[in-house]
């Protein structure tokens, strides 16, 4: 079967290349591994960089629906509850950034971005459809083999399939690199919360080796609760088991926390962890008439919260430089590299520093870090400027 344009991975950055791509006049067929396309997990975080790019793919009106946008984050020690830091998200960052931050459920998104990608006739989504070979061909076609049997011929090919992509693999052997952290997730209702909170409010716990992070989605109808901590039984041989992080270790890290933070970890639920890793940046994405995007591409920890933001930042790129290049892939896919890998390598290498800044055991470092984050809000958003891009204008 011929494919012109295919994208492997049905997630936020599959979808949005989907999407964007589509809208600018090229037809594209996205294959997704799961039997149908979704999203597990629960909340996502939105800065404006990438609410920028779905506003100008026409989603602003669905995304308003599903959003919710704190006035404030607000950074508290873990341990003993003293305030370190609010930065305001309201009227001041909007100005600033042109656009809000915003919350929400991960399956939400996924589902605005499925039903923009089904008005498109020129999308073409197929799930349950694994990937077990790729090759390029001499020809300027790429060849994908599936696990059914089916073989699609291809004029570009896009790797959106995540932290263990398999079209990675035509360019690195590079293996993910585990944190030895670990991260328990899960949205209550919010009439289930015994903890007091504020519905306005991002609210971020740091302290050694550990934090917790709060905020409501789904119109405040629900609370999203990630802690996090380093686990002591860590080891990279046992890095894809399961005989670390483990919810008595859960209960240990935060035995020691304030009352709140107890409080909201003591309704955790403990069937699911997700260990945390990244990758080392690469220096080329693509091969022949492949690419990577999203994690696939550049990996990263979740202390700036820019994953999906980045993968989307990919989606407006790639999109930009095939209108630029009139669809030749060659000259579009050097282009979208040469411009996005320096940018997200740098949030790659800063994600993992800001992890070590929360997580400082050294009381110095710790001082030194709480005065920084006291000071004023024009101050963060001075820190903060080139990772959401002042607004143009």
């Amino acid at each position: 079967m011929r494919v012109p344009f295919l994208i492997i991975g049905g997630g936020i950055g599959g979808m949005t290349t989907a999407l964007a791509l589509a809208q600018a006049g090229f037809a594209v067929h996205i294959v997704e591994q799961a039997s149908e396309f979704g999203e597990i997990g629960a909340g996502i975080q939105l800065a404006p960089n990438a609410i920028r790019i779905l506003d100008q793919l026409g989603l602003s009106g669905a995304i308003e629906r599903i959003v919710v946008r704190p006035k404030n984050l607000v950074f508290l020690d873990i341990d003993s509850g003293e305030h370190l830091a609010t930065v305001d998200l309201a009227d001041r960052f909007v100005e600033r950034y042109g656009q809000s931050y915003s919350v929400l459920h991960r399956g939400d998104l996924l589902d605005a971005l499925l039903d923009a990608c089904r008005t498109q006739t020129n999308i073409t989504l197929e799930p349950d459809k694994m990937v077990t070979g790729i090759a390029n061909r001499e020809n300027n076609t790429v060849v994908v083999d599936f696990a059914d049997g089916t073989q699609y011929v291809c004029d570009a090919v896009v790797g959106a399939d995540g932290l263990w992509s398999k079209t990675r693999t035509l360019l690195s052997d590079d293996d993910p690199i585990c944190s030895a952290y670990v991260a328990y997730r899960g949205a209550l209702p919010m009439r289930e919360v015994t903890a007091p909170v504020e519905n306005d409010d991002e609210i971020i716990w740091i302290g050694p080796n550990k934090h917790l992070v709060q905020y409501p989605i789904r119109g405040g109808h629900l609370y999203n609760q990630v802690a996090v901590f380093r686990s002591d039984r860590f080891d990279p041989a046992i890095a894809r088991t399961e005989e670390w992080g483990t919810p008595d270790e859960l209960d240990q890290h935060f035995g020691t926390a304030c009352g709140q933070v107890r409080r909201s970890i003591s309704q955790f639920k403990r069937e699911k962890r997700w260990p945390m890793y990244d990758r080392a940046p690469l220096a080329n994405w693509t091969v022949g008439r492949v690419t990577l995007l999203g994690d696939a591409a550049h990996p990263m920890l979740q202390y700036l919260a820019q994953g999906a933001c980045q993968a989307i930042e990919d989606a407006e790129c790639l999109t930009r430089f095939m209108v630029e290049h009139d669809g030749d892939v060659d000259e579009a896919f050097a282009a979208y590299q040469a411009e996005r890998i320096p940018r997200t390598a740098q949030i790659q290498s800063v994600a993992r520093i800001w992890g070590e800044i929360w997580h400082t055991e050294d009381p110095i470092l710790r001082e030194l870090r709480n005065r920084v984050f006291a000071r004023d809000t024009t101050d963060h958003y001075v820190d903060l400027d080139w990772l959401y891009q002042t607004r143009v204008g």
